[in-house]
């Protein structure tokens, strides 16, 4: 079997990252990353579409938390200003 060297530049922590899966896996580096790169275009039609079935839920999941998210703000405000009242009240606070 013929080989070629493939180079790539990265960062230092991003190499110490890509050594530290290998050594987990018991492998060299250059092999964890051929395995990778080799299992990246084995998605099966059954993985594809179980993402796209979770890319649509987190589509439609997203505006339910923005809404979510800007009523606990509003409650959040509202609150703090009931509690800044409530304080002046006492004296507590100016």
């Amino acid at each position: 079997m013929q080989t070629e060297r493939v180079t790539f530049l990265t960062t230092p922590d991003t190499k110490a990252a890509l050594a530290a899966r290998a050594a987990a896996q018991g492998v060299s580096l250059g092999e964890y990353i051929r395995r990778r790169v080799e299992n990246e275009d084995d998605v099966t039609p059954q993985q594809e579409a179980e993402l796209a079935a979770l890319v649509e839920q987190v589509n439609e999941a997203v505006p339910r938390m923005e809404t979510a998210l800007d009523e606990m703000s509003r409650k959040l405000r509202t609150t703090h200003q009931e509690v800044d009242r409530l304080l002046r009240e006492m004296g507590a606070r100016r």
